[in-house]
C-alpha cells in the first residue's frame, strides 16, 4: 500500500540489455524552512484536516522539511528492470522458505482470516513476502516529515495533503504509536504497506486488544490484507490462475482485463505446461504474457487483479501470485516458470546478489551493506567493474552473466581502486520501484 514502495510502479518498461545505463539519482533540492512552516500553518485550518485537533498537529508538527522525499519523487532511474530481474527479486528461494515458516508458525490466525474475509492464507502470505519480506522491512522514514514536505513542495500536495491529515488521525485514534510511524517515503508503511487513507478505510483489529496496529500485531496486518483483497473483489475459493502452455505458432497479445471462459481458452488450444486439460476452476480468465508470447504465459482471473490493485504493475502482481503458488506448494527448490524466460541471462536471487556484492566490496567498491539488494550503489559500482575489465555490455546490469563473471574472477584483486565514485546511500531494491498507490 502498499510498497513500498515504495516508488511509484506502473508496470515497468522491458528494455534492450544493451541500452540499459546507470543513472545517479538527482541533488536533492533546496527547500526554504519559512515557506515550509507557513504551508504547514496553512494546511492546518483547510478542509483536510478537518477532525485533526490543534494539539494533534502541532504535537508532530516537523521542524524542517526533508529535501530527500522530493528527491524520491522526482527519481526517474534509467535503468528499468526486465520482468525476469524484477520476478526473480521478489520470488527466491529464501523468501519461499520464509513463507512456508510463516505458514506454519501463523496457521491458526490464518486460518481464522481465511474463514472471516474468504482469502486464501498463501495469497495473504505472498502479499506479506512482497511487500515487507514478512516483516522485516517496514522503512524508516518518518511518516509525518515525509507527507508534510510532500504535501507543501513540488507535484500531487492535495494527495499528500489527504495522507498527511490521515496519518495524524490514526494517531490521534491510538491505533498506532507515534514513533511506530515510520515507513517509505511516500509514507507507507506498516507489515502490509498500508496507506494512511487505505489504513482508515481497511485495516482491522483482529487481535481485539482495541486497536489496529499493522506495525506490531502480524494478526492486524494479515488479516488488514485479506480484508483489502476482499474488498476489492476476491473470489473465495478460486486460484489467481495458472502458468499455460501456448499451441505452436499461437499469436496473441498480453490482456489480462479482456477475461473469457476457460472453455475459450481450451477450444483455441492452451493446456496447462504438461499437456493436460485447463480445470475448470476460474469463472473466467485473460491471457498474460509479461515476456511476450515466447515467454511464460499465464491466464489469470479477478484474484489476480485484486494483486494488482494492491501496487499497480502486472509484473508486482505476478511476483506475489508466484510466491504465494510456491508457499502453498511448499517448494523452495523449482521456483521457476515451466516455460523459461526469452533470455540467455536470467535474473537473480538474493542470495547471488549478496555474492555479487561481497565480491564487488573485494574489489575495492564501497557499495555500503551487503543486504542482497541490488540499488543505485550497486549498479553504479557493477557498471565501472565491466568498463575496467572489457565485460560488454557494461550495463550495470546484475544477472547471472555477471554473477558468474565476477565469482569466477579468482584472485580478487583486493587493492583495486574504481576509477569513479559510487553513489551512496542510494534507495535500493523494492523501493526503487516508483511507488503507486491508491490516488496516484
Amino acid at each position: 500500500m502498499r510498497f513500498f514502495t515504495l516508488i511509484a510502479s506502473s508496470t515497468l518498461a522491458m528494455v534492450t540489455a544493451s541500452t540499459l545505463a546507470h543513472a545517479a539519482k538527482p541533488e536533492a533540492p533546496y527547500l526554504s524552512n519559512s515557506q515550509f512552516q507557513q504551508c504547514l500553518t496553512n494546511l492546518k485550518s483547510t478542509s483536510k484536516f478537518k477532525g485533526v485537533s490543534s494539539s494533534t498537529f502541532e504535537q508532530y508538527r516537523p521542524s524542517k522539511p526533508d529535501p530527500s522525499v522530493i528527491q524520491s519523487l522526482n527519481y526517474q532511474p534509467e535503468f528499468q528492470k526486465d520482468v525476469w530481474d524484477y520476478v526473480s527479486a521478489l520470488v527466491d528461494e529464501e523468501r519461499v522458505q520464509d513463507g512456508i515458516a510463516a505458514k506454519y508458525q501463523w496457521a491458526d490466525t490464518l486460518r481464522r482470516i481465511e474463514a472471516r474475509y474468504g482469502v486464501k492464507a498463501e495469497d495473504v502470505l505472498g502479499v506479506w513476502g512482497v511487500e515487507s519480506n514478512f516483516g522485516q522491512t517496514l522503512g524508516k522514514k518518518d511518516l509525518f516529515s515525509s507527507l508534510a514536505t510532500l504535501s507543501c513542495f513540488d507535484r500531487r500536495q492535495s494527495y499528500f495533503r489527504g495522507e498527511y491529515a490521515n496519518a495524524l488521525k490514526i494517531v490521534q485514534n491510538g491505533d498506532i504509536y507515534a514513533h511506530d510511524m515510520t515507513g517509505s517515503w511516500a509514507g507507507a508503511f506498516g507489515q502490509t504497506q498500508f496507506m494512511p487513507s487505505t489504513f482508515l478505510e481497511l485495516a482491522v483489529d483482529f487481535n481485539g486488544d482495541g486497536r489496529k496496529d499493522l506495525v506490531n500485531s502480524v494478526p492486524d496486518a494479515l488479516a488488514s490484507t485479506a480484508n483489502f483483497l476482499a474488498k476489492r473483489g476476491y473470489r473465495s475459493g478460486e486460484p489467481w490462475g495458472y502458468e499455460v502452455k501456448l499451441p505452436e505458432g499461437y499469436w496473441a497479445t498480453s490482456n489480462r482485463r479482456n477475461k473469457k471462459p476457460i472453455s475459450h481458452w481450451r477450444n483455441q488450444g492452451l493446456t496447462l505446461p504438461d499437456g493436460s486439460p485447463l480445470p475448470y476452476n476460474l469463472t473466467s480468465a485473460g491471457l498474460l504474457l509479461p515476456a511476450g508470447s515466447k515467454g511464460p504465459a499465464f491466464l489469470v482471473g479477478k484474484n489476480f487483479d485484486t494483486f494488482y490493485s494492491y501496487n499497480a504493475s502486472e509484473n508486482y502482481a505476478l511476483g506475489i501470485a508466484q510466491l504465494s503458488h510456491l508457499i502453498e506448494k511448499e517448494d523452495a527448490i523449482n521456483i521457476g516458470f515451466k516455460t523459461p524466460w526469452p533470455t540467455d541471462d536470467p535474473g537473480i536471487g538474493r542470495r547471488q546478489a549478496r555474492e555479487i556484492q561481497q565480491a564487488l566490496l573485494d574489489a575495492g567498491y564501497d557499495i555500503g551493506a551487503v543486504d542482497g539488494i541490488i540499488g543505485d550503489a550497486t549498479r553504479g559500482a557493477i557498471q565501472d567493474y565491466q568498463q575496467q575489465h572489457g565485460i560488454f555490455p557494461a550495463n550495470g546490469r546484475a544477472g547471472q552473466k555477471f554473477y558468474n563473471q565476477i565469482i569466477n574472477t579468482t584472485p580478487l584483486n583486493h587493492g583495486y581502486q574504481p576509477s569513479m565514485p559510487t553513489p551512496q546511500n542510494q534507495p535500493d531494491g523494492i523501493s526503487q520501484i516508483i511507488e503507486q498507490r491508491d490516488g496516484w
